[in-house]
């Protein structure tokens, strides 16, 4: 008769947590600090998850624009590519001036508002 071998199995090494991403922020001239706590340049808030860039397709709300991402979705039945979009509310912070036809980079970050999870980080041409 055959006796089975028993191999000892190693303790599984415990993994450090991911290091978050460190994000730049665009720097502020010229502008006195903000007291807003959802600015992620003089504030508290973090900023996690994904960062897309976008335009500014509105900014008609109080400290919230409407960013929207073009994209290109594949579709395999035909193998080509179809334009979507995505609009995205996001968060303004005073400190930043913000106008339709912009290009910016926004972050993810915790819930704002119920429709708010990003902020602008950047504000370009």
């Amino acid at each position: 008769m055959k006796t089975k071998k028993t191999v000892e199995k190693k303790p599984k090494e415990k993994r450090e947590p991911r290091p978050e991403k460190p994000v730049e922020t665009a720097p502020v001239a010229a502008v006195t600090e903000c007291n807003d706590r959802h600015c992620p340049v003089h504030g508290s808030i973090k900023v996690r998850g994904n960062v897309f860039e976008g335009i500014v397709v509105s900014d008609k709300m109080n400290k919230s624009v409407v960013v929207e991402r073009k994209l290109l979705k594949f579709i395999p039945k035909y193998e080509r590519y179809a334009r979507t979009r995505s609009k995205i509310v996001a968060h303004v912070p005073p400190c930043m001036t913000v106008k339709t036809g912009d290009n910016v980079e926004i972050g993810e970050t915790k819930k704002i508002s119920k429709t708010k999870n990003f902020v602008v980080i950047k504000v370009g041409k």
